[in-house]
């Protein structure tokens, strides 16, 4: 079974260079598979909308929505 622990054991293994070119890598990936979820949940929230799933709010309505959380 492959875990947290055991990978990183594995990825101190490499070189100085090549854990920074993965660190590179898997940073890009997170904010492209951040980008594709947000863009996932706008399509939705666009569908739902047209569909009158969703109302429109005020700039106010929605800050203190957010203040809300």
């Amino acid at each position: 079974m492959v875990t947290i622990d055991s990978t990183l054991d594995e990825i101190m293994q490499l070189d100085f260079a090549s854990r920074e070119i993965l660190l590179e890598i898997l940073q890009k990936r997170q904010m492209e598979a951040r980008r594709n979820e947000m863009a996932k949940n706008a399509k939705q929230s666009l569908k739902d909308y047209h569909a009158g799933k969703a109302t429109p709010l005020t700039a106010d309505e929605a800050i203190r929505k957010l203040k809300a959380l």
